[in-house]
């Protein structure tokens, strides 16, 4: 049986990610691409339902689709996250949607803690129930947050997200930070004539929190044309102003993903920019895609979604689960076509986690 709590101590002290050797055996079964890339980091959606209406994601709020298929189960995950992990893959986050939705939560975190090879799960979230639930994911296991926030107003963060709770949100945020969590990351979208003057405010609000800030470029998708338009910013803006004020670029670490982090002596925290129009973005792509409801997806901007479901039912079939991963991998490409206006199949960011 899966252990519920990974542990008891929240202020343990984890190794760093460049301690870990993976075992010989793992090894020999690591994932390339044809490009030479290497993937060691999973994204799982767990849920595509959402409590928020960020208005470059879900404007209208969730409603279910036609082919709506119910996500996948906590022993559906275990079975998948173990072929990852055979895969050599060491890292785990947890999205949406909105995870929170899910009442097994709890459970799913400590169920892929426990799966062995696996040394960190994260998990991303709008953290409207965060001040509720930390302790117990902590406790589960659970070693990353990733929270959403747009705005640190009040005011342009109900204009952006359709909720109002923003206080509630920065308790659970004070509340994750005296827990001992290795990594917090906020992510902001990036919009102009909404947040784009926020950039000091954030600077200022990570002096004293040991918080890495991200600020995000909005992302075309399937139906936001007229939005991105209109708020399209680029995320050179992030970097010149970092750079202007004394900020210096973060070298990048082991299993890192795509966000260009800055850091500066006089701050607790770090700022920090995630530009998927960037030229060379998908370089060092080291990441694969899982949706609710089991389907693998090889890039969040592509065209396909292949089935996963059907080798999850039995651990017995983890072998030929791994077989198939490899197998799909042959069919990535080198990079997204957003630079050309193409989205593939994402329709919102909601279905598959951004």
């Amino acid at each position: 049986m899966a252990r519920l709590f990974a542990s008891t101590d929240l202020s343990s002290d984890i190794s760093s990610d460049s301690s870990f050797e993976l075992s010989p055996a793992v090894q020999s079964n690591l994932l390339n691409d044809s490009f030479g890339r290497q993937f060691q980091y999973l994204r799982l959606s767990i849920t595509e339902m959402c409590n928020f209406r960020c208005t470059y994601c879900l404007p209208d709020g969730y409603k279910k689709c036609a082919g709506y298929e119910e996500p996948l189960t906590v022993a559906e995950i275990e079975n998948l996250v173990s072929a990852f992990a055979g895969l050599g893959f060491w890292k785990v986050r947890l999205t949406g949607g909105e995870p929170s939705v899910r009442r097994d939560l709890v459970e799913i975190v400590a169920r892929v803690a426990s799966v062995p090879g696996i040394r960190f799960v994260a998990l991303s979230t709008n953290g409207l129930k965060l001040h509720e639930q930390a302790e117990s994911l902590r406790r589960a296991g659970l070693q990353g947050l990733n929270l959403s926030l747009d705005s640190l107003d009040p005011a342009v963060f109900l204009k952006m997200t359709g909720r109002s709770e923003h206080q509630k949100i920065m308790d659970g945020i004070d509340r994750a930070l005296g827990l001992g969590f290795r990594s917090l990351k906020v992510n902001v979208v990036l919009m102009k004539d909404l947040n784009e003057t926020s950039l000091a405010d954030f600077m200022e609000w990570v002096r004293t929190r040991e918080i890495s800030v991200r600020f995000i470029e909005l992302m075309r998708t399937g139906r936001n044309k007229e939005l991105f338009d209109r708020h399209y910013l680029s995320g050179q803006v992030v970097s010149d102003f970092l750079t202007q004020s004394g900020w210096q670029m973060r070298e990048r670490s082991h299993g890192d993903g795509p966000a260009i982090e800055y850091h500066h002596q006089d701050f607790a925290g770090r700022m920090g920019v995630i530009a998927p129009y960037s030229k060379d973005f998908c370089k060092t792509c080291n990441r694969l895609r899982v949706s609710s409801s089991g389907k693998l997806r090889l890039c969040l901007f592509g065209d396909g979604d292949l089935s996963l479901r059907p080798l999850l039912q039995n651990s017995d079939d983890r072998e030929e689960l791994m077989a198939r991963v490899r197998h799909l991998l042959s069919g990535k490409s080198l990079s997204h076509s957003l630079q050309e206006g193409k989205y593939g199949n994402t329709w919102n960011l909601s279905a598959i986690g951004g």
